[in-house]
């Protein structure tokens, strides 16, 4: 085990190992065994335990998301997302929740799998009367006391109920990207044995999947057109269909931003009341107003209630891990708002322009990019995009004006030519972007910019309603 941890680390492969299973099976001692082979510095231990309070202003996946294993590491689960799912459905009855839940999981592991986690579970499954002769062993021992609460009793009380659960999860979540391996654990001794042999045939064949199979995957369409009811055909531009000669006199502008910032200002306060998040991603070409649209939309804004979050390039650090993952550690408590200038859709603009990422990459990122946001949206999140269009004409002359005024030109770049250069693939990237990720529960809004004031009242008139309309709901 330690050969191939050591493989694994050259070879950049992240793990993840889940262990679930009955109370007193002895996952602990399972675990300590399944460990003592391995390399300390290259793994992390994590144990669900009840969230903390930060956690519980997060959706349910943030606090798990948030300990993906970076590549060549290996994370180690002592109870996982899984927990969750029994909550659902037994202590909270919901059998709606634990539907949502549960592909939500799906989600969750088909995106790493996808991405090149190896994901390995496993279930310690013992009988209903070796789970009360041990718990009734540790209720004599009293160095172990600490381990056994009523709760716990209560299992062994309802066990056929949790078997029933148990089963419908593992059928549901049992998948070849992360399949499920059922640990008899009566004797621990086989159970190690079991555990430690599934870990390694796994890990040996991933590690000849990454060393001698060339990654080619056939691309795959996930959006077909006849699944689009509705939806434009790319043969025409959503872009080219806007109309960039709308304006707003200086009055009514003056009036408007006063009007929205006022309200959002009280609206602020009703959404802490009642710990609704709010996310706003700004998207828009360079030079489209997108810092003068925030600075209007946050201008009346308690600081302690919101966070301004500017996207650059990923350093090594985010490289190295799930390219959603730098953006769900900046998901804000529920009640905050965080304003996002540049997001996760620069996988499929930017990276995919400049070929940063494969095609296979870009043209997944749509579906995952859907579902981030479904669970965004499930967590009772007000999610807003905007998109800030401006024509090639008006981005050159802003473009000028930054290089000839002296307190601007820390704006442009060469970089910011080099991309207008690529006019027409970026518009061609942002036209398939709305197309595939406007959706009914997080949907774009494009913002004619060519005018900055029209811009920013539109902004605010989007955020306030869109707010408003949830607190009605």
């Amino acid at each position: 085990m330690g050969e191939l941890q050591r493989k694994s680390w050259k070879m950049q492969v992240p793990i993840i190992v889940v262990f679930e299973g009955w109370h007193a099976s002895g996952m602990s001692d399972i675990i300590n065994r399944f460990i003592l082979p391995m390399d300390p510095r290259g793994f992390r231990f994590h144990t669900a335990t009840s969230p903390t309070d930060e956690e519980k202003l997060r959706p349910l996946l943030w606090r798990f998301w948030t300990k993906v294993p970076a590549r060549g590491q290996v994370a180690i689960f002592d109870r996982s997302w899984y927990r969750r799912a029994i909550i659902e459905h037994i202590e909270k009855n919901n059998g709606k929740g634990l539907g949502r839940c549960l592909q939500g999981i799906r989600s969750f592991e088909r995106q790493l799998a996808d991405d090149g986690y190896l994901i390995i579970k496993f279930f310690l499954h013992i009988s209903k009367e070796k789970q009360q002769q041990r718990f009734k062993e540790l209720e004599k021992n009293n160095g172990d006391l600490f381990i056994v609460g009523e709760d716990e009793v209560d299992y062994a009380n309802e066990y056929e109920t949790y078997l029933y659960t148990v089963e419908k999860i593992l059928e549901n979540t049992d998948s070849f990207r992360a399949p499920w391996t059922i640990v008899e654990a009566n004797n621990r001794n086989f159970a190690t044995v079991k555990i430690m042999t599934a870990f390694i045939n796994a890990m040996e064949d991933k590690l000849k999947e990454v060393d001698y199979k060339s990654v080619t995957e056939t691309t795959v369409d996930l959006f077909p057109k006849e699944d689009l009811p509705g939806m434009p055909s790319l043969k025409t531009s959503i872009l080219a269909r806007t109309d960039m000669e709308k304006t707003i006199d200086k009055k009514e502008y003056k009036k408007k931003k006063k009007d929205y910032q006022e309200r959002l200002r009280h609206l602020q306060y009703e959404l802490l009341k009642r710990q609704i998040p709010v996310i706003i991603i700004y998207e828009g070409w360079d030079a489209s107003g997108k810092g003068g649209n925030i600075r209007r939309l946050a201008h009346r804004l308690n600081p302690r209630l919101y966070s301004v979050i500017p996207i650059g390039a990923p350093n090594d650090y985010e490289i190295s891990r799930h390219y959603l993952w730098r953006f769900l550690k900046e998901i804000p408590p529920a009640g905050r708002i965080a304003i996002f200038d540049r997001s996760w859709y620069g996988r499929v603009m930017v990276e995919r322009v400049e070929q940063i990422c494969t095609e296979n990459e870009w043209k997944r990122a749509y579906r995952e990019i859907n579902e981030f946001e479904a669970m965004l949206t499930d967590w009772n999140a007000v999610v807003v995009k905007f998109w800030l269009q401006i024509d090639q004409d008006t981005q050159f002359e802003r473009f000028q004006k930054r290089s000839e005024i002296p307190h601007k030109q820390w704006k442009i770049t060469q970089e910011d030519w080099r991309n207008r250069e690529n006019w027409d693939a970026y518009r061609e990237a942002v036209d398939e972007m709305l197309e595939k990720t406007s959706t009914t529960y997080a949907p774009w809004t494009i913002v004619e910019a060519n005018d900055k004031k029209y811009a920013r009242i539109k902004a605010l008139k989007t955020v306030t309603e869109a707010i408003e309309e949830k607190l009605k709901n």
